[in-house]
């Protein structure tokens, strides 16, 4: 039982660390900028995320602009966008392997070693779609901060860590740790000990005694 807990807890935690991520993909605010010029009317705030920038007024009112070509982007924004979808599809497919082999489902009940060897190549998968956006997430950030404290950078144009970076850390970290816990599932080699022998019991003494 135990160990059924543990498969659910894991398998729940990474189910969220994949929300995350697309939720972390899809946001603009991967980074941001606010600039309020002379006046503070005239404040804005700049948002840029992997698929659009958006420029939020003082008004409230809010402008995004999808990026018009692919080819014209950096090669870092695309390379973070690859990595992010490929750790979108590896936990699609880390969903459905994962729930294969939890003990809750009845699927493949007849061998329960390849049951639970499925729980932990999904919680392979879950790791290793953890890993590709922690590693967007962290490159993008350590660009990000690499142009904050250039000193050619112009000041109303130096970005800061957006609402989805840090919502993308948690997701990779709640992806790695929830597959770690799938990975303990793993089925223990049992030791197997030949069976006993059963010693013959001595016949009941009749009480005659032969000479």
């Amino acid at each position: 039982m135990a160990s059924g807990g543990l498969q659910l807890l894991g398998f729940v935690m990474a189910f969220l660390g994949w929300i995350g991520i697309i939720i972390s993909t899809a946001m603009p605010q991967w980074k941001m900028a606010s600039y309020a010029g002379d006046n503070i009317v005239t404040a804005q705030a700049l948002y840029e995320g992997l698929w659009m920038s958006c420029a939020m007024q003082s008004t409230g009112q809010i402008q995004c602009k999808v990026y018009d070509s692919l080819l014209k982007l950096e090669g870092n924004l695309q390379a973070t966008r690859a990595l992010m979808v490929s750790a979108i599809v590896l936990g699609l497919v880390a969903v459905f392997v994962a729930v294969t082999g939890m003990k809750c489902m009845k699927c493949m009940e007849d061998d329960q070693v390849k049951k639970m060897r499925m729980a932990v190549f999904g919680g392979v998968i879950y790791i290793i779609a953890g890993l590709a956006a922690l590693v967007a997430t962290s490159w993008y950030g350590n660009r990000v901060a690499r142009a904050f404290y250039d000193p050619f950078t112009p000041v109303n144009t130096r970005f800061e860590f957006g609402s989805a970076l840090f919502i993308g850390w948690a997701a990779a970290s709640l992806a790695i740790l929830g597959g770690a816990f799938l990975c303990c599932s793993c089925p223990r080699r049992e030791t197997s000990y030949p069976p006993t022998r059963g010693y013959p019991k001595n016949a009941p003494s009749s009480g005659k005694d032969y000479v």
